[in-house]
């Protein structure tokens, strides 16, 4: 079950990168990287599961935290820059 999972997180990470580059708008770009931080945090969360290792469980949140502070900041060139 954790494989199929995997591979699901892996399609959808690849379909964000290639929104995010060939978004046709900074904005779809800002969203798809966004989209790609919170399915590689899920992808570690995934490994930890399997492995067992909890140390994942602090990368994923630092992961997490740095993506929402991207987002915010790319949210806010975006609204500055007016597109």
């Amino acid at each position: 079950m954790i494989l199929v999972a995997m591979v699901m997180l892996v399609l959808a990470g690849g379909v964000f990168f290639i929104r995010v580059v060939i978004g046709p708008s900074l904005a779809d770009r800002v969203v798809a990287l966004d989209g790609l931080v919170v399915t590689i945090a899920a992808a570690i969360i995934l490994i930890a599961v399997r492995t067992g290792v909890t140390l994942f469980y602090d990368i994923t949140v630092m992961v997490a935290f740095v993506g929402f502070v991207g987002a915010i900041a790319g949210a806010r060139f975006v609204e500055r820059r007016g597109g």
